[in-house]
C-alpha cells in the first residue's frame, strides 16, 4: 500500500499563486497532498508595521491548525527571513516542532539547503520586491558567504499584486541575471509565477533555477522521507539527488548554525 504524505504549508494571506501551483506539481502524485493554513500578510516592506506581520505568534497559531490534520511536515512558505535574517526562520521552525512535534522548514531555509548542497557561492536574484527590500536580501546573503552577482526586482510593495506578473514578465529577468554566470539563480517569492519556467530556463542556460515554491516542496519531501525525484518536469532541483540534512534541530545560538543555513565564511 502506498504511503500517504501530507504536507502542511503556512501561507501568506494575500498569496494566490502558491496553492494552485503546488496542486499542479503534485497532481500526478495523489498519495502526496498539500494542506494550507493562512495568516495575515498584505505588504512587503521594511516598515515596523510590515515587519510585525512576521511575528511568530500568528504563524504558530496557523501551524497548530495544520497539526490537527496530522501533516508529516510543516513549511513556512514565505521568504521574509531573506531580509529579516535567517535566524528568524531557524527559531520559528524550532518553535513549530517544539509545539507540534512535526518537522519544519521554510522557503528560505530550503533555498539555503539547496545552495549548500549545490556548493553554490554565487547567486542571481530575481524578486518582485522594492529596492530597499532587495538591498537587504543581497546584504543578508553576502553576510552568509553567498555573493549576488546580478539582481533584478519589480519594485512592487505587494504582496497580492505579485501574482499579476506573468511568465513573460519574469523570464527576461531570469535571463538578465543568468548573464552574470552565477552558480544558481533564484526566483525568491512564493507568490511569483516563476515555477514553470525552470525546465526551459535550465536547458538554455545550464544554471539551476531555485524557485521558492519548488525548492520548498523539494525540502519538504526530503523531510517527509520520500525521494523528490518522482517530481518531474519542474526543474533540476528535484532530479539532482541533492541530499540536505533530513531535519532541522532546535535553534541554539551557541551551537553551529542548523542545517538549511550557509556555513561558508564570506569570500
Amino acid at each position: 500500500m502506498t504511503r500517504h504524505i501530507a504536507l502542511g504549508m503556512l501561507t501568506p494571506s494575500s498569496n494566490t499563486v502558491l496553492e494552485p501551483m503546488t496542486a499542479r506539481i503534485l497532481a500526478p502524485h495523489p498519495h502526496i497532498t498539500a494542506h494550507f493554513s493562512r495568516f495575515p500578510v498584505t505588504q512587503i516592506a521594511l516598515t515596523p508595521t510590515a515587519l510585525r506581520q512576521f511575528d511568530p505568534a500568528p504563524i504558530l497559531d496557523a501551524a497548530r491548525l495544520l497539526a490537527d490534520a496530522h501533516v508529516d511536515v510543516i513549511a513556512w512558505n514565505g521568504t521574509s527571513a531573506a531580509w529579516i535574517g535567517f535566524d528568524s526562520d531557524e527559531r520559528l521552525c524550532a518553535a513549530i516542532t517544539r509545539e507540534t512535534g512535526i518537522p519544519a522548514t521554510s522557503s528560505v531555509l530550503a533555498l539555503n539547503a539547496a545552495l549548500h548542497a549545490l556548493g553554490a557561492r554565487t547567486l542571481g536574484l530575481v524578486t518582485p520586491y522594492t529596492s530597499d527590500v532587495q538591498s537587504r536580501i543581497v546584504a543578508t546573503y553576502r553576510a552568509a558567504g553567498i555573493k549576488v552577482l546580478a539582481e533584478r526586482h519589480l519594485n512592487d510593495p505587494g504582496n497580492y499584486s505579485f501574482a499579476r506578473f506573468q511568465e513573460p514578465d519574469i523570464l527576461p529577468l531570469l535571463h538578465a541575471v543568468a548573464a552574470a554566470a552565477p552558480d544558481a539563480v533564484t526566483a525568491l517569492c512564493t507568490n511569483l509565477r516563476a515555477t514553470p519556467l525552470a525546465p526551459a530556463f535550465e536547458a538554455e542556460t545550464g544554471i539551476p533555477l531555485l524557485d521558492s515554491i519548488a525548492v520548498t516542496l523539494w525540502h519538504m519531501l526530503h523531510l517527509a522521507g520520500i525521494g523528490p525525484a518522482r517530481i518531474q518536469g519542474w526543474g533540476r532541483i528535484f532530479a539532482t539527488g541533492l541530499q540536505p540534512t533530513p531535519h532541522i534541530p532546535p535553534y541554539n545560538p551557541r551551537l553551529p548554525r542548523p542545517p538549511g543555513t550557509l556555513p561558508h565564511p564570506p569570500r
